[in-house]
């Protein structure tokens, strides 16, 4: 046999063998590359975790229960449902001899949305209640306030509310629930918008 013979033999080996060694090389590459990649990729999971966290950290500080007075402030949740429960309760009085006293009532009150609102329905009121001698008496039978932050306050009113007609009951008693908004202006608590919940 020659040398010439051989060659291709061997050089087909070689190849062989570098090929072995390539395909054995990979998986330790690989298993290099991943060696390496782990703790960068639990790097990264920790920085965005830790940035998660501030933010959540920075909107709960906004949103949490310590910045809702309501929840720790006694004299300010008094003053704020005291003010309110006075305020409701004169504007959803009236006799029919006296409308005006509860515009008045209403325009100390009030203010903003809620004092347009008033205006228009209590239009109706100032032209009926004459007439027909209608009279009603409205008492707040529980508050509480749901949110006080700052200068601004969200509660629920429960009404008790008893008609007459020319002295005598109109129907029985109604209840009514009611969310008010209010704020705080020049150390009192005014209304800005009642809804009927």
């Amino acid at each position: 046999m020659s040398i010439t013979e051989q060659a291709p033999a061997t050089d087909a080996g070689n190849a062989r063998n570098k090929a072995e060694d390539r395909a054995a090389a990979r998986p330790r590459r690989l298993a290099r590359l991943r060696a390496l990649a782990r703790p960068l990729l639990v790097a990264l999971v920790l920085v965005a975790a830790g940035g998660a966290l501030q933010y959540t950290e920075g909107q709960a500080r906004h949103a949490s229960p310590a910045a809702d007075r309501a929840l720790l402030d006694a004299p300010a949740t008094t003053k704020v449902t005291g003010d309110v429960a006075t305020a409701v309760g004169r504007v959803f009085t009236y006799t029919p001899g006296d409308t005006a006293a509860t515009e008045r009532a209403a325009a100390e009150v009030l203010t903003g949305r809620a004092a347009s609102q008033y205006r228009q329905l209590f239009g109706q009121v100032r032209q009926q209640a004459p007439t027909q001698q209608i009279a009603l008496t409205s008492r707040v039978v529980r508050i509480g306030a749901t949110r006080l932050t700052g200068d601004a306050a969200t509660l629920l009113v429960f009404l008790d509310q008893t008609a007459t007609r020319a002295g005598r009951p109109a129907g029985t008693p109604a209840a009514a629930q009611l969310t008010v908004t209010a704020r705080l202006l020049d150390g009192r608590w005014r209304i800005t918008d009642i809804r009927s919940s």
